[in-house]
């Protein structure tokens, strides 16, 4: 049949084509599945180089079908540079983003300014850092939610770090004239020495027209804990306060609503509670950053296992070096090693788990 015929003649000059269609596409599949290992092994530093790595060989996969298509030269020398003229214009069009990003990335990763699992905060957004890519930094914020920054505007946006080693809580409130000094600061040291802050001080702020600001600090070494001690001390100000007798409100607010003489604005305490209501030793940071707590542990697995290698592979390299009688030693730390680095490996893929769950 001629119709037959003319496949069987024409099919050899596709054989080209279809090679070159399976071989792209087996090597994008094998770093694809390279980098999901790496990633599984090596936690999140594998990720890093990941896009770059994938458009490189995507852009050489398309070059190699192109010249493989069994069409004349001068049309396969026409479709490679029209190829090369849109893959200009799209570099040329994304390049102020797209390399400003991955500079930028680079520069945050090689000044280290903050690691996964730090408090950070740029502009309006705050949360602990999840991720850290090439082109972005994911953090966990304060509802739970993932919030995707481009690296750029780190760079070029002030961020404050919540340092590790401990940071300044504070609470602000506006008291009036009619009540001393004196008894004031008293009472705000005992709410932040209740709250569990170290070394707390109070300070005026302000001396307004109706009213007194003051702000009471002390420090927390327990950074994870933020979020709630903030909340805890200004419960505990305001327990404090209100069970010293003294209200928590401006006298400007009579030029609002007028007050009868001596009505106080607090709640009325009931027979059988004398004690303000201490503030609840709960840690709700445990729900709100846990991918953040999951990447800030796998980073420190992964910094224990090069650790641990590093001291498998010297303690070997020992072994092989001495007499048979004074191996025993060495042996038993080599073996001590190799069973902390399964727990270590056991931890990480638990964590592995729960991340994709």
């Amino acid at each position: 049949m001629p119709e037959l015929t003319e496949i069987s003649r024409e099919a050899p000059h596709y054989v080209p084509l279809l090679v070159t269609l399976a071989t792209v596409a087996v090597v994008l599949g094998l770093i694809h599945w390279s980098f999901e290992g790496w990633r599984r092994k090596m936690g999140i530093h594998s990720s890093f180089g990941r896009p770059i790595v994938m458009l490189i060989a995507t852009v050489v996969g398309l070059i190699a079908v192109i010249i493989a298509l069994p069409i004349h030269d001068s049309v396969k020398d026409q479709l490679l540079g029209l190829f090369g003229l849109v893959l200009t214009g799209i570099i040329g069009l994304s390049s102020t983003t797209f390399v400003s990003n991955a500079m930028a990335g680079l520069m945050l990763r090689s000044i280290r300014s903050f690691r996964t699992g730090d408090f950070i905060r740029v502009g309006d957004n705050f949360g602990r850092v999840s991720d850290r890519g090439l082109f972005h930094t994911e953090i966990q914020t304060e509802d739970r939610d993932l919030t995707t920054l481009p690296n750029l505007y780190l760079v070029t946006n002030a961020v404050t770090v919540v340092r590790t080693s401990g940071t300044i809580v504070s609470a602000t409130v506006s008291l009036g004239y009619d009540v001393s000094q004196s008894e004031i600061e008293p009472l705000l040291l005992a709410a932040a020495r209740s709250t569990g802050l170290q070394e707390p001080f109070v300070r005026v702020l302000e001396l307004g027209d109706f009213s007194v600001n003051y702000r009471v600090s002390g420090m927390l070494s327990e950074v994870k804990q933020l979020v709630s001690k903030r909340s805890q001390l200004r419960i505990g100000v305001l327990n404090t306060l209100h069970a010293a007798g003294i209200e928590i409100l401006s006298p400007s607010a009579m030029m609002q609503r007028p007050l009868a003489p001596g009505q106080q604005v607090m709640p009325t305490r009931s027979p059988t509670s004398r004690k303000p209501t201490p503030a609840k030793d709960t840690v709700p940071e445990d729900r709100i950053f846990d991918k953040a707590d999951e990447a800030e542990e796998l980073e420190r697995l992964d910094l224990e296992r090069d650790r641990i290698e590093k001291e498998l592979s010297q303690l070997r390299k020992k072994l092989g070096e001495m007499p048979e009688e004074e191996r025993s030693p060495v042996e038993n730390s080599i073996q001590s090693a190799e069973r902390n680095l399964q727990r270590l490996e056991a931890r990480r893929e638990a964590l592995g788990a729960e991340e994709k769950g």
